[in-house]
């Protein structure tokens, strides 16, 4: 069996396994559709959250963005992660005691002001549509490499599953197959995480590869830093932006986290307050294991790429490639 022909195997399985779950949990009442009867056990919603948290964003750029840009890149797992703790802490426990279903509702109500909900509204607006098209540029990627088709098929394609299950299930279906999702993101980003961490440092958990040492004894971070600063790069860990302008960009980032409607909106789908609280900890929990190795899966990747276009292709028999035999990106 041919690497394609499995790809569209497994991927169509676990589509098949997201509308499976959308049609056995499909929304029954208008509490459901909303709020999933606000029944959700906490572990299982802060599993769901997760898999909102990790997103396009999250899983499909951020590694990109650490491999690429080095230490600076780190503002976006301070931003990111700093703004869910903002949200379970400040925000989260307090709109769900409130026991309206929306942040304008409670705005409104809060305020006795309809022009505070009126305000709400467009901001909530603005928010979800700035990041939805986010979302579907993740969704027309993905699904124009995954069937090997332009971007705008796969775009159609990904917007028509997922309108599918999200419409038919309404939230109570959404919850349960994010629970599914998250299964799936994670086994999908740790394994290969897994195993170049094996491949570089011979240490399978790539959180400590990260902070390990190389076949040759060098540690890792040591030797990604030496091999750029011989390419003519700037040092991987180096900081090369200002100090105050991290701060400022990781504070905007975890401000506008915070904010998500998509995010909030999962703290009602659990019984109680103090559930809601419980839901935010274990969701910290399942985010942190992509956001303790996205930097591991960037650093290595990064090293590997260089070595490879240093070195050559792996059973190359000379050990490098000349100059023309290089890809076009390359040059």
């Amino acid at each position: 069996m041919d690497l394609q022909t499995l790809t569209y195997i497994v991927v169509g399985l676990t589509f098949s396994l997201y509308i499976g779950i959308a049609i056995w949990a499909r929304a029954g009442t208008t509490g459901e559709y909303y709020a999933a009867g606000r029944g959700v056990h906490p572990v299982a919603n802060g599993m769901a959250t997760a898999a909102d948290w990790m997103s396009a964003a999250s899983f499909i750029s951020m590694a990109g963005l650490i491999a690429f840009k080095g230490y600076d890149a780190s503002i976006f797992l301070m931003g990111w992660t700093g703004g869910y703790v903002l949200l379970a802490l400040c925000l989260a426990p307090y709109l769900r005691k409130f026991g309206k279903f929306t942040v304008p509702d409670f705005i409104g109500d809060r305020f006795y002001s309809r022009t505070a909900r009126i305000v709400a509204v467009i901001c909530l607006i603005v928010a979800s549509l700035t990041y939805v098209i986010g979302q579907m540029k993740g969704i027309g990627v993905a699904f124009s490499r995954f069937l090997d088709v332009d971007y705008a098929t796969g775009l159609y394609a990904g917007m028509a599953i997922v309108f599918f299950y999200a419409v038919l299930g309404g939230m109570k279906g959404v919850t349960y197959t994010q629970i599914a999702q998250y299964c799936v993101l994670i086994f999908a980003y740790t394994v290969p995480a897994v195993f170049i961490s094996l491949n570089l440092t011979g240490n399978p958990l790539p959180q400590l590869g990260l902070l390990g040492d190389t076949a040759d004894g060098t540690p890792l971070l040591m030797k990604l830093d030496q091999t750029l600063v011989d390419l003519g790069f700037a040092e991987y860990t180096a900081q090369k932006g200002g100090t105050f302008n991290m701060m400022m960009y990781t504070l905007s980032l975890m401000l506008g986290t915070a904010g998500l409607p998509h995010v909030i909106i999962r703290f009602f789908t659990v019984p109680k307050v103090s559930d809601a609280r419980t839901s935010a900890g274990w969701a910290l929990l399942f985010i942190a294991i992509l956001y303790t190795t996205a930097p591991a899966v960037g650093s290595m990747a990064r090293l590997n790429l260089t070595n490879t276009i240093q070195h050559g292709e792996v059973g190359d028999p000379q050990g490098n490639l000349v100059y023309e035999e290089r890809p076009d990106w390359f040059k």
